[in-house]
């Protein structure tokens, strides 16, 4: 289904904000929307907005499947004030989740269980949101795949994660259950990545809350949120397998020349399965087995 605008879908389908899961995929340029939408089709999400220019196509098969919305999401702030606008015209409860294009989910067991069995378990542990982990992919071979992204000879880093201590600035000692992580090319090219997009963890699973606001640092206002488990045990963490770093640092001219490849000794072929996610340690099953 089409609209005009992403008032109009909230008019037209507010119904549909009322349980979820929603997926909001927000589409900065045209690699790869095809996949990144039917990715998430197939993993179970009852309703997938594509909130795209209308300059981009999309293939009949996706097209009578998600709801399209006319958006530019290369704005600034534009993707935080879209996923607000839905926070607002949502249930409270709703279970909302958001990515870029060339973004691809992955949670424990994706491959047998839906995302809304995923969720299901993670309410009755009384969370109310998941962290994922945004781990970098990057085409093998950058010679035959200048824009690096490559599907079929993807790559990611199989070590060198690390996680700091995040302060609350009001008190200078650490959130409780919160921290900052770090890896993958965001890591190792650095010096090519603003500060502030150097963290690789995103709240990207969340439940609607009355008054509730994601900050333009994929961070929430509301702390609880921003926690990677509750007090008494580990909780279901899941990945969001992503090209953008890779895909934006071989686009700008300052950083391209200075990349022959993402490829070092801790590269490994991205096998788009779970298990290989979990073997990592990238992501945490929690009690869910």
């Amino acid at each position: 289904m089409m609209y005009t605008s992403l008032d109009d879908f909230i008019d037209q389908s507010k119904d549909l904000l009322v349980k979820g899961p929603v997926a909001l995929i927000f589409v900065e340029d045209q690699v790869e929307i095809a996949t990144t939408l039917r990715h998430h089709l197939q993993t179970g999400f009852n309703t997938v907005l594509a909130l795209m220019p209308d300059a981009f196509d999309l293939p009949k098969d996706i097209m009578s499947k998600v709801h399209r919305v006319p958006y530019d999401a290369t704005r600034p702030q534009a993707v935080f004030n879209a996923v607000n606008k839905v926070i607002s015209a949502a249930e409270p409860g709703c279970w909302l989740y958001y990515c870029y294009n060339a973004e691809y989910l992955f949670y424990p067991f994706c491959e047998t269980r839906s995302i809304a069995e995923m969720l299901s378990f993670h309410t009755e542990e009384r969370r109310d949101a998941m962290l994922t982990y945004v781990i970098d992919l990057y085409a093998g071979d950058l010679q035959a795949t200048p824009s690096a992204v490559s599907l079929e000879q993807a790559y990611l880093d199989k070590s060198g994660y690390y996680a700091q201590a995040r302060p609350d600035p009001e008190t200078g000692h650490p959130r409780d259950r919160q921290l900052d992580f770090f890896g993958g090319v965001r890591w190792r090219y650095e010096e090519h990545i603003p500060q502030s997009s150097r963290k690789i963890d995103r709240i990207s699973l969340f439940r609607a809350k009355t008054n509730l606001k994601l900050l333009p640092d994929h961070r929430f206002d509301d702390q609880e949120y921003n926690t990677y488990a509750c007090p008494w045990h580990h909780n279901l963490t899941a990945a969001v397998c992503s090209f953008r770093t890779a895909k934006a640092l071989k686009r700008n001219p300052g950083s391209s020349f200075d990349i022959d490849s993402f490829r070092w000794h801790n590269s490994t072929p991205f096998e788009w399965h779970s298990r290989q996610l979990l073997d990592l340690g990238l992501m945490e099953p929690g009690q869910w087995f």
